[in-house]
């Protein structure tokens, strides 16, 4: 373990412990030189002395160095110092995909969707680099406030191949996403990436991983055989669509899966489109559980083959055999009488029908018109009228959308042409959603077309909703009413004001004053005053007041109560603590 303060290569000053891992420990750190923070990745202890895995580790650090795309974290750095490998890299103030998901619980299919685009385009990326990140999983991952995804660890993940399953937690935290091959002990390709991110988009949409057991070895063994949960039983707002891309991606055969990451993306971007969403569920061209050589297998039964035909056949002709071969000249004649009075029958089925067959017309066109119109035309025309209803958003009410054979088609003389005329704007009726996940309701809502804007409101009793920001208090369209596809509700959810304790009223200690500040990413100045009737340590006086809001990064000042001194009666220090930024996940 390194302390604070100590430089690493004399140039990366150690700030604070951010992230422990099997493999490394991660470190904030203060570049002194480019006056920036860093994210310092310094090499576990136990596996320093490893010359092997050290070799492997520098080197594969260094080829990661090379990428650059804006969803992988950048590496700035790779070396040794005083036995310590190291790498140093990008600093992102964010938080993790697990700790969101762990936040969220479910998150809603445009997230989702967002998550993954940003995840392949940076794998492609790597991919055309030759690079397998091969440790695929949520706590690799960072988003930024602002939604941009970062992938961390590609410098340690080739390296991981030298290390055993059962080593004590090196493979423990990604044994949920490990590719059925890789837990069989064959060779990672792209496609191992892309079970782990089917994998990974399961739990995004989910919240649940896949499969769960009580050792490494069990979950690995569920990877091999037993088949993926259905997402649209666990989250029934997940459409098909989306369903058979993880399918595909989370495919225990690589046979099965998508070629290469692009090709995913390519399912991914059009997975909401309305011709896509209520598709057939996936089947796979291969079998799942046959992860044999089948080249091998081939050649195999040619040879077989071979061998069998080189072997001479001996047969003895008798008297059986001689009535078997004149039987079958007999099957053979009556065969082809057979044969010649199907022949002439097909004939007699095709002619007559060419020489009674009704007159075709053609299909008038009549979009656009009213039913009434365009049910006067077509029996005029000679055909049988079925007329049926059908939602639009583009054709007005009574109008007619299309027919069926379609226009311009032809159609025998007294058949049954249906014409579908508009009912109107297809109305969905809204429920009453207080009190629910409004990124759950927002997808479903959005499948319907629907626009749904997510606005905060402020509510005066901020403790009753704590922990509560994601549900929904208030909407602008109340349950029970209908509105069009491409209208829009407003979901309110809360906005809880933090305001100002009264620490003095209170007497608050600056231990605890300080704990506020940190919890609320606050700039904490105090000021000391002596005075002999207060206890030490205690707040006198506090700016802002109590009951003003709390923002972030404000400064908070107090005044703290200090025992007297024999030389002077009050004196004044000044002290600064910043609340350091959001931890880097490994």
């Amino acid at each position: 373990m390194i302390a604070k303060g100590q430089k690493i290569n004399d140039r990366y000053e150690i700030e604070k412990l951010i992230g422990e891992g099997g493999m490394a420990n991660v470190y904030l750190a203060h570049d002194t030189i480019l006056d920036r923070k860093v994210a310092v990745k310094v090499l576990r202890g136990d596996l320093a002395g490893d010359e092997k895995f050290v070799r492997r580790f520098q080197r594969e650090a260094l080829s990661a160095s090379s990428l650059s795309h804006p969803n992988i974290v950048e590496i700035y750095d790779v070396g040794e110092d005083d036995g310590n490998f190291y790498i140093v890299m990008e600093f992102i103030e964010g938080k993790t995909l697990k700790q969101l998901i762990k936040k969220r619980g479910v998150l809603s299919l445009s997230e989702t969707i967002d998550i993954m685009l940003q995840l392949l385009d940076a794998l492609a990326t790597a991919h055309d680099s030759y690079i397998i990140h091969r440790d695929i999983k949520p706590q690799n991952i960072m988003i930024k406030e602002s939604g941009l995804v970062k992938i961390t660890d590609f410098g340690i993940a080739m390296a991981l191949n030298s290390v055993e399953l059962t080593q004590t937690n090196s493979v423990m935290g990604s044994v949920h996403y490990l590719p059925p091959e890789q837990a069989s002990g064959k060779g990672s390709t792209i496609r191992s990436d892309i079970y782990s991110l089917g994998i990974l988009m399961f739990e995004m949409l989910t919240g649940k991983m896949p499969f769960k057991g009580d050792s490494a070895v069990e979950i690995a063994l569920k990877h091999m055989k037993e088949p993926l949960p259905s997402v649209r039983e666990l989250n029934p707002v997940v459409p098909q669509s989306v369903e058979n891309i993880i399918i595909k991606a989370a495919a225990k055969n690589p046979k099965n899966r998508y070629r290469d990451v692009r090709e995913m993306a390519a399912d991914i971007k059009t997975c909401l489109d309305a011709d896509k969403q209520n598709e057939n569920k996936i089947v796979f061209k291969y079998p799942e559980t046959d992860f044999s050589d089948t080249k091998t297998v081939n050649v195999l039964k040619k040879e077989t083959k071979e061998e069998k035909e080189q072997k001479p056949v001996v047969k003895q002709i008798t008297d059986d055999d001689k009535i078997e071969k004149s039987n079958k000249k007999k099957m053979i004649v009556i065969g082809s009488i057979i044969a010649v009075f199907a022949f002439i029958m097909a004939l007699i089925v095709i002619i007559i029908p060419k020489v009674t067959e009704s007159k075709e017309i053609k299909i008038p066109d009549v979009y656009g018109m009213e039913i009434s119109k365009a049910e006067d035309m077509l029996k005029k025309a000679g055909f049988k009228i079925e007329s049926k209803s059908k939602s639009s958003d583009e054709v007005d009410e009574n109008l007619v959308i299309e027919t069926e054979p379609t226009k311009n088609r032809y159609a025998k003389k007294g058949s049954t042409v249906t014409i579908y005329y508009s009912s109107g704007t297809k109305k969905i009726e809204i429920e009453d959603y207080v009190g629910q996940n409004v990124y759950e309701v927002k997808a479903k809502l959005e499948l319907s077309g629907i626009v749904v804007v997510i606005e905060e409101k402020e509510v005066t009793d901020s403790e009753k909703y704590e922990g509560k920001e994601q549900l929904i208090i208030e909407q602008s369209v109340s349950s029970g009413e209908k509105i069009a596809s491409g209208e829009k509700i407003v979901l309110y959810i809360p906005k809880i004001l933090t305001t100002y304790p009264d620490m003095v009223t209170d007497a608050w200690s600056l231990d605890r004053a300080t704990e506020f500040c940190e919890k609320y990413g606050l700039t904490i100045k105090v000021v000391y005053m002596e005075t002999a009737s207060v206890e030490e340590n205690t707040i006198l006086a506090q700016s802002p007041k109590a009951g003003e809001e709390v923002f972030e990064n404000d400064v908070f000042k107090v005044t703290v109560a200090k025992k007297p001194t024999t030389t002077t009666t009050t004196s004044e220090q000044e002290t600064d603590t910043q609340e350091p930024g959001d931890e880097q996940g490994e």
